[in-house]
C-alpha cells in the first residue's frame, strides 16, 4: 500500500481562501447543513492548560464530516495572548486530515488562517441569513480589532456587503487606528471612525461584531441594544446573560455552546433552561426557525471542528489540483504488517 502525505503552507492556504471567499462561505454552509442532517461527529474540544501560564491554552478540536466531505481531522490550536505584545498573532495552529477509509493522515495544513477563515465565513453566512438575506448595513461596529476581526471584515466586504459607516473600538486605541489604516477599504464606506467608548459604538450600529479576548462579560446594559441590532458575538463572552435573555439567540450548535462559561452558558445557568435559544443557524437556513427585528438578534457560534475539517479538505483539494502541496511519498515507513 502506498500512502502519500501532503504539507500545505500558510501562503498556499492564504492564496486559495483569499481568491475564493464566496466558495469558502458555501463550504461552511454545506458543513452546517451536513451536521444538521446528522452526517458528522463533533466531540467536545479538549483544552490543555498550564498551571504556570493561566492565560494560555492549546485546544484540540477533533471532527468527522460525511455527506461528500468524507474526512476526519484534528485542529490543534494554541492561544498565547502575550504574543500580541511581542508583535505577532495570539493564535497558531495546524490541521491534520485523516482518510475515512484507512484512518491514515494524508495532509497537514497551516491552520491559523483556516481557523480565522472558517470563523469569518460562519459570521458572514449568519449575517446574510439573519439580516433577511440582505447584504446591507448602515453602520458596522467592530469591538476588538485583531486578526479575527480583519477576516470577518474582509469576508463581509468581499462577499458583497454594502456598509455606509464603520466604527472601531479596541482597548488599545492604536490597534483600532492600525485596523482603520491597514485593513479597512476606505473607498467602500462613507466614514470609518475609531470610537473610544464601546457603549457609544453599540448604540449607533445596526451590525455589531465582537472579536475580543474577553474571558467574562463586560457589557451589561441591555438598554444599549434597544435599537434591535444584529450582533455577531464571535468571542462568546462579551455580553451579560440579561442581554441574551432579552434577545433572539441563534447558535451553531446548542449543546456545544453551553459550556466553558460562554454568555449562553451563563444564561442557561441563570435560568435553568435553554428556552432563550431561538435555534441554530441551520434551523434558520432550513426555514425551521425564524428571526425578525422586533428584538436584538445575537449569533453566538462556539466554533466547530467540522468547519475546520470542511474548509481544510477544500483547501487541500485546491492545492493538490494546482500542484501547490509539498508531497512526501516516504512519510510512513513501516507499511507492511
Amino acid at each position: 500500500m502506498h500512502f502519500e502525505f501532503s504539507i500545505i503552507n500558510g501562503k498556499t492556504v492564504f492564496d486559495i481562501i483569499h481568491a475564493h471567499r464566496d466558495e469558502c462561505v458555501g463550504i461552511v454552509r454545506d458543513a452546517y447543513l451536513a451536521h444538521a442532517d446528522g452526517r458528522s461527529v463533533n466531540p467536545d474540544s479538549y483544552f490543555l492548560r498550564f498551571p504556570e501560564k493561566p492565560d494560555c491554552r492549546i485546544i484540540a478540536l477533533p471532527a468527522y464530516l460525511g455527506n461528500g466531505f468524507d474526512v476526519a481531522g484534528l485542529k490543534w490550536i494554541a492561544s498565547y495572548p502575550a504574543n500580541i505584545q511581542r508583535g505577532f498573532p495570539r493564535a497558531s495552529a495546524v490541521l491534520v486530515l485523516n482518510s475515512y477509509d484507512t484512518g491514515y493522515p494524508f495532509a497537514i495544513l497551516e491552520s491559523s488562517i483556516i481557523s480565522a477563515a472558517r470563523t469569518a465565513a460562519s459570521a458572514a453566512l449568519a449575517a446574510h441569513w439573519l439580516c433577511g438575506q440582505s447584504r446591507r448595513a448602515h453602520s458596522l461596529g467592530i469591538v476588538g480589532t485583531g486578526f479575527i476581526a480583519r477576516y470577518v471584515y474582509e469576508f463581509l466586504v468581499d462577499t458583497g456587503w454594502e456598509i455606509e459607516e464603520v466604527r472601531l473600538h479596541d482597548l488599545t486605541p492604536l490597534e483600532s487606528e492600525k485596523f482603520r489604516n491597514t485593513a479597512c477599504r476606505l473607498d467602500r464606506h462613507r466614514t470609518v471612525t475609531v470610537v473610544p467608548d464601546v457603549a457609544q459604538l453599540v448604540k449607533s450600529c445596526d451590525l455589531i461584531v465582537f472579536t475580543t479576548v474577553a474571558s467574562a462579560p463586560h457589557i451589561a446594559d441591555a438598554a444599549l441594544f434597544e435599537h434591535n441590532p444584529l450582533v455577531l458575538h464571535i468571542s462568546l463572552r462579551d455580553l451579560a446573560p440579561e442581554i441574551l435573555l432579552r434577545s433572539q439567540n441563534v447558535v451553531d450548535d446548542i449543546e456545544h455552546v453551553m459550556k466553558a462559561n460562554t454568555s449562553p452558558h451563563l444564561a442557561e445557568q441563570q435560568t435553568g433552561d435553554r428556552s432563550f435559544v431561538t435555534g441554530t443557524l441551520a434551523d434558520i437556513m432550513l426555514g425551521r426557525r425564524s428571526v425578525n427585528r422586533s428584538r436584538p438578534i445575537i449569533f453566538s457560534p462556539f466554533g466547530m471542528g467540522i468547519l475546520d475539517v470542511a474548509v481544510g479538505k477544500w483547501v487541500y483539494d485546491q492545492a493538490v489540483a494546482a500542484g501547490q502541496d509539498l508531497r512526501l511519498s516516504d512519510f510512513f515507513y513501516e507499511v507492511v504488517r
